[in-house]
Protein backbone atom coordinates (compact mmCIF):
# COMPACT_ATOMS: atom_id res chain seq x y z
CA UNK A 1 0.00 0.00 0.00
CA UNK A 2 1.48 3.77 -1.07
CA UNK A 3 0.27 7.08 -0.88
CA UNK A 4 -0.49 8.17 -4.12
CA UNK A 5 -1.57 11.71 -4.14
CA UNK A 6 -3.14 14.91 -1.51
CA UNK A 7 -5.99 17.03 -3.00
CA UNK A 8 -7.30 19.79 -1.14
CA UNK A 9 -10.65 22.33 -1.30
CA UNK A 10 -10.48 25.47 0.45
CA UNK A 11 -14.64 26.37 1.76
CA UNK A 12 -16.21 28.88 3.59
CA UNK A 13 -19.56 29.31 5.07
CA UNK A 14 -22.36 30.89 7.49
CA UNK A 15 -22.39 29.76 11.23
CA UNK A 16 -25.43 29.14 13.13
CA UNK A 17 -24.13 32.05 15.79
CA UNK A 18 -21.37 34.56 16.17
CA UNK A 19 -18.07 33.12 17.95
CA UNK A 20 -16.22 35.48 20.19
CA UNK A 21 -14.33 36.31 23.25
CA UNK A 22 -12.22 38.90 25.10
CA UNK A 23 -9.49 39.21 22.63
CA UNK A 24 -12.36 39.49 19.70
CA UNK A 25 -15.80 40.46 21.40
CA UNK A 26 -17.60 41.05 18.68
CA UNK A 27 -17.15 37.51 17.09
CA UNK A 28 -17.16 36.36 13.69
CA UNK A 29 -20.12 34.60 12.07
CA UNK A 30 -18.10 33.25 8.96
CA UNK A 31 -15.76 30.02 9.44
CA UNK A 32 -13.24 29.33 6.88
CA UNK A 33 -11.27 25.75 6.37
CA UNK A 34 -9.71 23.37 4.02
CA UNK A 35 -11.10 20.25 3.10
CA UNK A 36 -7.90 17.65 2.93
CA UNK A 37 -7.67 14.18 1.37
CA UNK A 38 -5.08 12.07 1.66
CA UNK A 39 -5.29 9.19 -1.21
CA UNK A 40 -3.39 5.46 -1.59
CA UNK A 41 -3.29 3.30 -4.43
CA UNK A 42 -5.90 0.74 -3.07
CA UNK A 43 -8.58 3.60 -3.43
CA UNK A 44 -9.07 4.53 -0.02
CA UNK A 45 -8.63 7.88 1.41
CA UNK A 46 -7.98 9.96 4.46
CA UNK A 47 -9.75 12.64 5.18
CA UNK A 48 -9.64 15.74 8.20
CA UNK A 49 -9.87 19.38 8.40
CA UNK A 50 -7.18 21.89 7.60
CA UNK A 51 -6.18 25.68 7.73
CA UNK A 52 -6.31 27.92 4.33
CA UNK A 53 -3.15 29.38 4.52
CA UNK A 54 -1.52 25.83 5.05
CA UNK A 55 -2.08 24.69 1.87
CA UNK A 56 0.86 24.93 -0.02
CA UNK A 57 2.68 23.52 2.40
CA UNK A 58 0.10 20.39 3.36
CA UNK A 59 0.71 19.63 -0.57
CA UNK A 60 4.50 20.37 -0.88
CA UNK A 61 4.70 18.15 2.16
CA UNK A 62 2.62 14.89 1.44
CA UNK A 63 4.47 15.37 -2.59
CA UNK A 64 8.04 16.05 -1.31
CA UNK A 65 8.01 13.48 1.88
CA UNK A 66 5.31 10.99 1.78
CA UNK A 67 4.76 9.77 -1.72
CA UNK A 68 5.47 5.98 -2.19
CA UNK A 69 5.64 5.45 1.41
CA UNK A 70 2.91 2.90 3.31
CA UNK A 71 0.26 5.05 4.98
CA UNK A 72 0.04 2.99 7.96
CA UNK A 73 2.98 3.73 9.46
CA UNK A 74 1.82 7.13 10.91
CA UNK A 75 3.99 7.55 13.86
CA UNK A 76 7.08 7.53 11.33
CA UNK A 77 5.69 9.52 8.73
CA UNK A 78 5.15 12.05 11.84
CA UNK A 79 8.62 11.78 12.23
CA UNK A 80 9.70 12.19 8.93
CA UNK A 81 7.32 15.48 8.79
CA UNK A 82 8.81 16.88 11.83
CA UNK A 83 12.52 16.69 11.21
CA UNK A 84 11.85 17.94 7.95
CA UNK A 85 11.12 21.37 9.40
CA UNK A 86 14.17 20.89 12.28
CA UNK A 87 15.58 24.44 11.43
CA UNK A 88 12.73 26.64 11.39
CA UNK A 89 10.87 24.56 13.87
CA UNK A 90 7.50 22.76 14.55
CA UNK A 91 5.64 25.90 14.93
CA UNK A 92 3.22 28.27 12.62
CA UNK A 93 1.86 27.07 9.15
CA UNK A 94 4.60 24.17 9.10
CA UNK A 95 2.92 22.65 12.24
CA UNK A 96 -0.70 23.25 11.00
CA UNK A 97 -0.05 21.29 7.56
CA UNK A 98 1.64 18.71 9.87
CA UNK A 99 -1.70 18.61 12.29
CA UNK A 100 -4.05 18.19 8.97
CA UNK A 101 -1.91 15.27 7.22
CA UNK A 102 -1.45 13.39 10.55
CA UNK A 103 -5.06 13.26 10.93
CA UNK A 104 -6.21 11.94 7.85
CA UNK A 105 -3.21 9.20 7.99
CA UNK A 106 -4.94 8.54 10.78
CA UNK A 107 -8.38 7.74 9.66
CA UNK A 108 -6.67 6.11 6.41
CA UNK A 109 -5.02 3.66 8.91
CA UNK A 110 -8.27 3.11 10.47
CA UNK A 111 -10.41 2.97 7.65
CA UNK A 112 -7.20 0.03 6.12
CA UNK A 113 -8.23 -1.91 9.35
CA UNK A 114 -11.74 -1.34 8.85
CA UNK A 115 -12.57 -0.14 12.31
CA UNK A 116 -13.51 3.47 13.75
CA UNK A 117 -10.50 5.26 14.86
CA UNK A 118 -11.40 4.99 18.47
CA UNK A 119 -10.33 1.60 18.50
CA UNK A 120 -7.39 1.99 16.64
CA UNK A 121 -6.49 4.05 18.99
CA UNK A 122 -7.04 0.66 21.34
CA UNK A 123 -10.11 2.57 23.64
CA UNK A 124 -11.67 0.21 25.29
CA UNK A 125 -14.94 2.00 25.18
CA UNK A 126 -16.80 4.88 22.88
CA UNK A 127 -17.89 7.29 25.34
CA UNK A 128 -16.18 10.77 26.41
CA UNK A 129 -17.71 13.14 28.80
CA UNK A 130 -18.44 16.40 27.19
CA UNK A 131 -18.85 20.32 28.49
CA UNK A 132 -20.31 22.88 26.78
CA UNK A 133 -18.42 25.95 25.36
CA UNK A 134 -20.83 28.39 23.57
CA UNK A 135 -17.44 30.93 22.79
CA UNK A 136 -20.16 33.19 23.76
CA UNK A 137 -18.76 36.59 24.21
CA UNK A 138 -20.82 37.96 21.65
CA UNK A 139 -24.35 36.46 22.87
CA UNK A 140 -27.15 38.26 24.32
CA UNK A 141 -28.10 37.14 28.26
CA UNK A 142 -30.98 35.04 26.46
CA UNK A 143 -28.84 33.78 23.52
CA UNK A 144 -26.10 32.44 26.27
CA UNK A 145 -28.89 31.10 28.53
CA UNK A 146 -30.83 29.64 25.44
CA UNK A 147 -27.19 27.67 24.52
CA UNK A 148 -26.08 26.59 27.56
CA UNK A 149 -30.19 24.96 28.03
CA UNK A 150 -29.96 23.29 24.80
CA UNK A 151 -26.51 21.42 26.27
CA UNK A 152 -28.07 20.75 29.50
CA UNK A 153 -31.37 18.71 28.36
CA UNK A 154 -28.95 16.75 26.72
CA UNK A 155 -27.41 15.76 30.03
CA UNK A 156 -24.53 18.53 30.00
CA UNK A 157 -23.59 19.74 33.00
CA UNK A 158 -20.25 21.72 32.55
CA UNK A 159 -20.50 24.80 30.56
CA UNK A 160 -17.02 27.15 29.93
CA UNK A 161 -17.91 31.05 29.75
CA UNK A 162 -15.59 33.72 28.04
CA UNK A 163 -14.23 36.61 30.53
CA UNK A 164 -12.43 38.94 30.74
CA UNK A 165 -13.66 42.61 29.96
CA UNK A 166 -16.40 43.22 32.53
CA UNK A 167 -16.25 41.82 36.19
CA UNK A 168 -19.85 42.40 36.48
CA UNK A 169 -20.70 41.91 33.76
CA UNK A 170 -18.71 38.10 33.64
CA UNK A 171 -20.58 37.75 37.08
CA UNK A 172 -23.84 38.21 35.67
CA UNK A 173 -23.42 35.68 32.97
CA UNK A 174 -21.99 33.47 34.96
CA UNK A 175 -25.44 32.97 37.05
CA UNK A 176 -27.01 32.44 34.07
CA UNK A 177 -24.97 29.80 33.22
CA UNK A 178 -25.08 28.13 35.90
CA UNK A 179 -28.69 28.58 36.25
CA UNK A 180 -28.95 26.74 32.77
CA UNK A 181 -26.98 23.87 33.21
CA UNK A 182 -28.80 22.80 36.14
CA UNK A 183 -31.58 21.71 34.42
CA UNK A 184 -28.94 19.29 33.82
CA UNK A 185 -30.39 17.62 36.99
CA UNK A 186 -26.67 17.44 37.60
CA UNK A 187 -24.51 19.93 40.03
CA UNK A 188 -22.99 22.82 37.37
CA UNK A 189 -20.12 22.99 36.89
CA UNK A 190 -18.47 26.36 35.87
CA UNK A 191 -15.69 26.90 33.45
CA UNK A 192 -14.08 30.34 32.56
CA UNK A 193 -11.38 30.80 29.61
CA UNK A 194 -9.79 34.71 29.70
CA UNK A 195 -7.92 33.84 26.55
CA UNK A 196 -4.67 35.57 27.51
CA UNK A 197 -6.34 38.68 28.09
CA UNK A 198 -5.10 39.59 31.66
CA UNK A 199 -1.83 39.62 33.36
CA UNK A 200 -1.16 37.07 36.12
CA UNK A 201 -2.03 40.23 38.97
CA UNK A 202 -5.21 40.86 36.82
CA UNK A 203 -5.77 37.60 36.85
CA UNK A 204 -5.43 36.84 40.58
CA UNK A 205 -7.67 39.86 41.78
CA UNK A 206 -10.51 39.11 39.09
CA UNK A 207 -10.96 35.22 40.01
CA UNK A 208 -10.75 35.68 43.56
CA UNK A 209 -13.58 38.10 42.84
CA UNK A 210 -15.49 35.73 40.91
CA UNK A 211 -14.48 32.83 43.26
CA UNK A 212 -16.65 35.05 46.44
CA UNK A 213 -19.68 34.35 44.36
CA UNK A 214 -19.33 30.73 42.73
CA UNK A 215 -17.21 27.56 42.38
CA UNK A 216 -15.21 27.94 39.53
CA UNK A 217 -13.51 24.16 38.43
CA UNK A 218 -10.94 25.90 36.13
CA UNK A 219 -10.05 28.89 34.58
CA UNK A 220 -8.02 28.47 31.16
CA UNK A 221 -5.52 30.88 29.73
CA UNK A 222 -5.37 33.24 32.82
CA UNK A 223 -1.98 34.63 31.32
CA UNK A 224 0.13 33.81 28.45
CA UNK A 225 0.27 30.79 27.62
CA UNK A 226 4.09 30.62 27.74
CA UNK A 227 4.69 32.54 30.77
CA UNK A 228 5.13 29.39 33.20
CA UNK A 229 6.36 32.08 36.12
CA UNK A 230 2.82 34.02 35.59
CA UNK A 231 0.45 31.51 35.34
CA UNK A 232 2.17 29.14 38.49
CA UNK A 233 1.74 32.49 40.31
CA UNK A 234 -2.11 32.25 39.61
CA UNK A 235 -2.72 28.99 39.97
CA UNK A 236 -1.04 29.12 43.46
CA UNK A 237 -2.93 31.90 44.86
CA UNK A 238 -6.91 31.20 43.28
CA UNK A 239 -9.20 27.87 44.22
CA UNK A 240 -9.84 26.71 40.38
CA UNK A 241 -7.50 25.15 38.57
CA UNK A 242 -5.53 26.80 35.97
CA UNK A 243 -5.55 25.09 32.59
CA UNK A 244 -3.62 25.78 29.02
CA UNK A 245 -2.10 24.93 26.28
CA UNK A 246 -4.85 25.32 22.81
CA UNK A 247 -2.68 27.73 21.61
CA UNK A 248 0.77 25.48 21.74
CA UNK A 249 2.34 23.50 18.86
CA UNK A 250 4.55 21.33 20.39
CA UNK A 251 5.48 19.06 23.01
CA UNK A 252 8.79 21.21 23.76
CA UNK A 253 6.23 24.36 24.47
CA UNK A 254 4.72 22.52 27.35
CA UNK A 255 7.79 21.21 28.70
CA UNK A 256 8.44 24.34 30.61
CA UNK A 257 4.62 24.41 31.94
CA UNK A 258 5.00 21.10 33.52
CA UNK A 259 8.55 21.44 34.77
CA UNK A 260 7.63 24.26 36.58
CA UNK A 261 4.19 23.53 37.93
CA UNK A 262 2.64 26.34 36.18
CA UNK A 263 -0.36 23.99 35.11
CA UNK A 264 -3.21 22.16 36.41
CA UNK A 265 -4.80 20.67 33.50
CA UNK A 266 -3.44 20.91 29.85
CA UNK A 267 -5.47 21.72 26.99
CA UNK A 268 -4.75 19.35 24.16
CA UNK A 269 -5.97 19.09 20.19
CA UNK A 270 -4.67 17.67 17.09
CA UNK A 271 -3.92 21.27 16.85
CA UNK A 272 -0.43 19.81 18.47
CA UNK A 273 1.02 18.34 15.81
CA UNK A 274 -1.61 16.20 14.71
CA UNK A 275 -3.16 13.08 16.86
CA UNK A 276 0.30 12.09 17.07
CA UNK A 277 1.80 15.02 18.81
CA UNK A 278 -1.05 15.12 21.11
CA UNK A 279 -1.06 11.54 22.68
CA UNK A 280 2.83 12.66 23.04
CA UNK A 281 1.83 15.86 25.34
CA UNK A 282 -1.03 13.66 27.02
CA UNK A 283 1.28 10.55 27.90
CA UNK A 284 3.70 13.94 29.29
CA UNK A 285 0.09 14.78 31.62
CA UNK A 286 -0.23 11.45 32.78
CA UNK A 287 3.40 10.77 34.12
CA UNK A 288 3.44 14.04 36.23
CA UNK A 289 -1.24 12.80 37.13
CA UNK A 290 -1.57 16.31 35.29
CA UNK A 291 -5.21 15.49 33.42
CA UNK A 292 -6.13 16.87 29.73
CA UNK A 293 -9.09 17.85 28.34
CA UNK A 294 -9.62 17.95 24.39
CA UNK A 295 -10.24 21.27 22.86
CA UNK A 296 -13.02 22.23 20.27
CA UNK A 297 -13.32 20.63 16.50
CA UNK A 298 -16.01 20.31 13.97
CA UNK A 299 -17.86 17.24 14.36
CA UNK A 300 -16.32 16.20 17.88
CA UNK A 301 -14.19 14.36 15.86
CA UNK A 302 -11.05 14.46 18.23
CA UNK A 303 -13.20 12.58 20.52
CA UNK A 304 -11.92 9.36 19.03
CA UNK A 305 -8.26 10.42 20.91
CA UNK A 306 -10.25 11.36 23.77
CA UNK A 307 -11.45 7.84 24.26
CA UNK A 308 -8.40 6.05 24.23
CA UNK A 309 -6.64 8.32 26.77
CA UNK A 310 -6.54 7.32 30.55
CA UNK A 311 -6.09 10.94 31.64
CA UNK A 312 -8.73 12.59 29.95
CA UNK A 313 -11.04 14.57 31.62
CA UNK A 314 -13.82 16.14 29.20
CA UNK A 315 -14.02 17.43 25.69
CA UNK A 316 -15.04 21.09 24.65
CA UNK A 317 -18.40 21.11 22.27
CA UNK A 318 -19.77 24.00 20.75
CA UNK A 319 -22.31 23.37 18.88
CA UNK A 320 -21.89 26.30 16.20
CA UNK A 321 -23.25 24.44 12.94
CA UNK A 322 -19.02 23.86 11.35
CA UNK A 323 -20.45 20.61 10.82
CA UNK A 324 -22.64 21.54 8.00
CA UNK A 325 -20.22 20.18 5.59
CA UNK A 326 -19.61 16.38 7.03
CA UNK A 327 -21.88 13.86 7.58
CA UNK A 328 -21.03 12.81 11.59
CA UNK A 329 -21.38 9.08 13.30
CA UNK A 330 -20.85 10.31 16.58
CA UNK A 331 -23.90 12.00 18.67
CA UNK A 332 -24.38 13.69 22.52
CA UNK A 333 -26.33 11.54 24.60
CA UNK A 334 -26.96 12.47 28.75
CA UNK A 335 -23.80 14.53 28.58
CA UNK A 336 -21.38 12.22 26.48
CA UNK A 337 -20.17 12.28 23.07
CA UNK A 338 -20.54 8.77 21.88
CA UNK A 339 -18.51 7.48 18.85
CA UNK A 340 -20.04 5.46 15.99
CA UNK A 341 -19.09 2.21 14.48
CA UNK A 342 -18.18 3.70 10.56
CA UNK A 343 -14.25 3.17 9.76
CA UNK A 344 -11.75 5.96 10.32
CA UNK A 345 -12.83 9.81 11.82
CA UNK A 346 -16.65 8.26 10.80
CA UNK A 347 -16.93 11.65 9.06
CA UNK A 348 -17.49 12.43 5.32
CA UNK A 349 -17.53 15.57 3.32
CA UNK A 350 -20.70 16.74 2.23
CA UNK A 351 -19.55 16.57 -1.46
CA UNK A 352 -22.20 18.83 -2.80
CA UNK A 353 -22.34 21.25 -0.25
CA UNK A 354 -18.51 21.53 -0.32
CA UNK A 355 -18.93 22.11 -3.97
CA UNK A 356 -21.53 25.60 -3.20
CA UNK A 357 -19.08 26.41 -0.48
CA UNK A 358 -16.14 26.09 -2.03
CA UNK A 359 -13.98 29.68 -2.81
CA UNK A 360 -10.64 31.04 -4.08
CA UNK A 361 -9.36 32.37 -0.95
CA UNK A 362 -11.04 32.94 2.62
CA UNK A 363 -12.49 36.47 3.49
CA UNK A 364 -10.36 38.33 6.18
CA UNK A 365 -13.44 38.31 8.65
CA UNK A 366 -13.58 34.16 8.67
CA UNK A 367 -10.66 33.48 10.82
CA UNK A 368 -10.64 32.32 14.62
CA UNK A 369 -9.46 35.81 15.81
CA UNK A 370 -9.50 38.56 12.86
CA UNK A 371 -8.75 41.59 14.91
CA UNK A 372 -5.88 39.47 16.77
CA UNK A 373 -5.35 40.41 20.33
CA UNK A 374 -7.33 43.12 21.55
CA UNK A 375 -6.37 46.56 23.06
CA UNK A 376 -5.36 46.84 26.92
CA UNK A 377 -4.17 43.07 26.99
CA UNK A 378 -2.22 42.80 29.89
CA UNK A 379 -2.42 46.18 30.64
CA UNK A 380 -6.06 47.40 30.83
CA UNK A 381 -9.63 46.24 30.29
CA UNK A 382 -11.44 47.59 27.55
CA UNK A 383 -15.24 47.07 27.93
CA UNK A 384 -16.76 44.81 25.19
CA UNK A 385 -18.63 47.45 23.89
CA UNK A 386 -15.94 50.09 22.99
CA UNK A 387 -13.98 50.24 20.13
CA UNK A 388 -11.18 47.97 19.03
CA UNK A 389 -8.96 51.57 18.68
CA UNK A 390 -9.95 54.79 19.87
CA UNK A 391 -10.32 57.28 17.07
CA UNK A 392 -6.74 59.43 16.37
Amino acid sequence: MKITGVRTRLFEMQLDRPLGDANSPQGRSRMSGLAVYIECDEGISGISLGAPNARSHIESMVNDLLLGRDPRGVRGLWKRMVDSVFKGGNRGIANEAINAIDVALWDLKAKVNGEPLWKTFGASGRRVRAYASGIDMPLSDGQLQAFYEQMAVQGVSAGKLKIGLDREMDLRRLGIVKQALAKSGRKPELLVDVNEYWSPKQAIRNIKALEERYEIVWVEEPARRWDYRGLRQVSRAIRAAVATGENLDDISEFMPLVANEAVDVLNISASQSGFTGAMQIADLAYAFELPVTMMNCPGNFAAHLAAALPNHWMMEVVGAGREKILKVDNHLEDGWIVLGDKPGLGLEFDEELLERLQVDRPSPGSQASPWGRRRGAGLFEVGPDQPEWPEE
